[in-house]
């Protein structure tokens, strides 16, 4: 991919496809959650029911983009409820692109994608956590509009 011209990015932006997960998206879903998120707690025993269980749930979003039919990219959101939001927020769970197709504004779309489904639940706010070390993905997302405004702390139990 990297071998590319400028030209073609242009034409594989429009080639482009977005849509929400089917089943058979699962595994590659997988690969780049493992892949590009670098988390290892999500596998192949586990990643079917888990997607089953969040498409039961209204709340709960998948969104692919694809490329000659194969997922490159993904994003997972949740909504969910806060006092400090009137109807609640949406949160994105997942964000994830193909390290071959990064910086070709499929990122971009996919978060266009999240916007515009929160428009549609009547939400003003989208939130994500994101690991220190994946400062790439602070700048991509600051040069979105996402602001850093704390902390995510965790305690298994």
């Amino acid at each position: 991919m990297k071998d590319y011209d400028e030209g073609k990015m242009r034409r594989l932006q429009m080639d482009i496809e977005m849509r929400e997960i089917r089943e058979n998206d699962y595994s590659e879903v997988l690969l780049l959650w493992n892949n590009e998120l670098g988390v290892r707690n999500v596998n192949a025993e586990n990643i079917s029911r888990r997607f089953e269980r969040m498409n039961k749930d209204e709340n709960y979003k998948t969104f692919v983009a694809l490329f000659k039919n194969k997922v490159i990219g993904f994003i997972t959101l949740v909504q969910t409820m806060a006092l400090e939001y009137e109807i609640g927020y949406l949160k994105i769970n997942g964000l994830a692109v193909q390290k071959d197709f990064q910086k070709n504004g499929i990122g971009t779309k996919l978060l266009k994608q999240a916007e515009i489904y929160a428009l549609e639940k009547g939400l003003s706010c989208l939130m994500l956590n994101s690991g220190f070390q994946r400062t790439t993905a602070h700048h991509f997302y600051e040069s979105k509009g996402f602001a850093k405004l704390s902390y995510c702390f965790t305690k298994e139990v």
